[in-house]
């Protein structure tokens, strides 16, 4: 049984690994391993993870069984919009979802952000899992980026929103 914590700065190597492993899992097929590899290797890092943990206006979780992290989750708020909760990660492990992990970690986050009005995210297009699953939490599809993360990553997502509140 997986219980919902906020991530200490201890967990970071385990929630390094999991995205990891999480990302291949997912993304193998869509962007090759080599690309993948390399995103995890710049997004996932702990050092981003460091940089994400120190976020005042942020909230980040991970399911924890007591020997073992079972997914994490990384929300905070938009720098340039005030009523804007931006939800960054949200990641089972394969062998654990459909088991209310990310139910749970999800449920934590959209509590975190009294000021916010919406929660916004960004999901690939050819990942109809996570799809389902955030339409299920009710959100719904707003618009599109080529830039998915920001900047110039050059992958292509679909931007989900949910009224909070």
């Amino acid at each position: 049984m997986f219980f919902v914590r906020t991530a200490s700065e201890r967990d970071l190597a385990k929630v390094s690994a999991l995205l990891g492993e999480a990302w291949h899992a997912t993304y193998d097929t869509l962007y090759g391993a080599e690309q993948v590899k390399e995103i995890t290797a710049k997004w996932h890092s702990v050092e981003a993870l460091k940089v994400q943990l120190a976020r005042r206006d942020a909230e980040f979780v991970v399911a924890d069984d007591g020997k073992a992290l079972g997914g994490m989750g990384y929300a905070a708020m938009s720098k340039t919009e005030p009523k804007v909760a931006i939800l960054h990660q949200l990641y089972v492990l394969p062998q654990h979802q459909g088991q209310g992990i990310g139910r749970d970690m999800f449920a934590e986050l959209e509590t975190c952000f009294p000021d916010a009005k919406v929660m916004r995210l960004e999901v690939d297009p050819e990942n109809a899992r996570a799809i389902g699953f955030y339409e299920a939490h009710g959100f719904a599809k707003v618009g599109e980026t080529a830039n998915c993360g920001g900047g110039h990553s050059g992958i292509a997502a679909l931007i989900y929103e949910k009224m909070l509140g």
